[in-house]
């Protein structure tokens, strides 16, 4: 059901990309949170790692892409103390936090950005925008965003099937 108080076409969007965080969520739910920081073999992610990366990405996309902005609210940068990836190239495994805090960042960072969606309207939603590697829109973001998430938790619920078989 499209969320209310945005132009329906961006209501309609942002939708999906809650649908998509519901099921990460539900998905959640079957994980041990000692599980978190494990990893499995033929994996170099954990579901701590696998967290930490879905909540700086919507995060950076919104800021570099939609809102073509790089001023990040200090309060946010704050939730990421680890770049996203290490100095090999992987993604951070963001270990030894309890799972309330992948949690709560993740909370934080899409009640931002469902905020800061207000500020896009319909035309602007469209609009594209032209970065140095490639050409986006807003609405396109939202459908990456999605999908993003969503292979994630595809790789999160590996990683649990994995550990709850072992």
């Amino acid at each position: 059901m499209p969320l209310v108080g945005y132009p329906e076409r961006i209501a309609a969007a942002l939708w999906s990309l809650e649908d998509t965080r519901t099921r990460t969520l539900e998905g959640l739910d079957e994980v041990d949170p000692t599980w978190l920081d494990v990893v499995v073999p033929g994996s170099t992610n954990t579901i701590a790692g696998l967290l930490y990366h879905v909540a700086a990405i919507e995060l950076d996309w919104l800021y570099s892409e939609i809102l073509e902005s790089d001023d990040y609210p200090s309060d946010i940068v704050a939730l990421f103390p680890d770049d996203v990836r290490d100095d090999q190239g992987q993604l951070v495994r963001a270990a030894g936090e309890p799972v309330e805090n992948h949690l709560g960042r993740l909370a934080v960072v899409r009640t931002h950005f469902l905020s800061r969606m207000r500020e896009i309207d319909a035309g602007d939603f469209t609009r594209e925008r032209s970065l140095e590697s490639y050409d986006v829109t807003p609405e396109w973001v939202i459908h990456h965003l999605s999908q993003h998430e969503a292979e994630h938790r595809g790789q999160i619920g590996e990683i649990a099937t994995r550990l709850g078989s072992s």
